[in-house]
């Protein structure tokens, strides 16, 4: 059984993650970043999926560092979250600046403190298309440079875990609904507010997930639109 330390940001990915890594059997901490993110809703649910597991839970507090991130609609009120489909162009505004290089730092040195095998991450193959920093090749690179950073890699010897890199989010649903994990505990949207709005390219992504995957969607959204999946998008 290996220690992990898994990245679990209150969302749909991160919580199937954490039902995954402990479906493998491993012993799972979990932790979340407060960055000043507008969705600060989805901390309330990562707080939720974890005590779910009874899982030591930490929260980061990266909120100086966020509010010098100007110009993403995550983290600057001054800039629209904008709706539509998640891969399209105007969802670049949702781009957080190393916002992932920042978040595998951070829990690369809390996982060496704590003797930790690995760091986990949800990123999957639909984040490729918008987000530089959930790429394969950032991923290898961020491996090397956890390695080279560590005076004893053998006792990190499993570097970064990102099981669902090649996977859908479809996928992902349909592995969350095998695994029986807590979906209806996670948070997507980007206002944050008390329901999804529906509307942002984050609820759009995951009503089209649930969607594909035939699987019953357990969310509140407040725009109950039907969702199709859009086939001009880049897998």
């Amino acid at each position: 059984m290996a220690r992990i330390v898994a990245l679990l940001s209150g969302g749909l990915d991160s919580t199937v993650l954490v039902a995954y890594l402990l479906d493998r059997g491993h012993q799972v901490d979990v932790l979340s970043a407060d960055y000043g993110q507008r969705h600060r809703r989805e901390l309330e649910a990562a707080r939720l999926v974890a005590a779910y597991y009874r899982l030591q839970h930490d929260l980061l507090d990266m909120t100086a560092v966020g509010s010098l991130l100007s110009g993403s609609a995550l983290t600057d009120h001054s800039v629209a979250v904008p709706d539509g489909h998640y891969a399209a162009e105007q969802m670049r505004t949702t781009i957080v600046p190393n916002r992932n290089m920042l978040f595998l730092a951070a829990a690369g040195g809390i996982a060496q403190a704590r003797e930790a095998h690995a760091i986990a991450i949800a990123v999957h193959a639909g984040d490729h298309y918008i987000y530089p920093d959930c790429r394969p090749p950032f991923l290898a690179a961020m491996r090397e440079a956890l390695r080279l950073a560590t005076e004893e890699p053998e006792r990190f010897g499993l570097g970064i875990l990102s099981p669902f890199e090649d996977r859908t989010k479809a996928d992902i649903v349909t592995l969350g609904a095998a695994l029986g994990a807590p979906m209806g505990l996670s948070w997507s949207c980007y206002r944050g507010g008390l329901s999804h709005c529906g509307k942002c390219g984050t609820c759009y992504e995951r009503r089209e997930a649930f969607a594909l995957a035939g699987v019953a969607d357990p969310t509140d959204y407040v725009d109950q639109l039907t969702i199709f999946a859009d086939p001009t998008v880049p897998a």
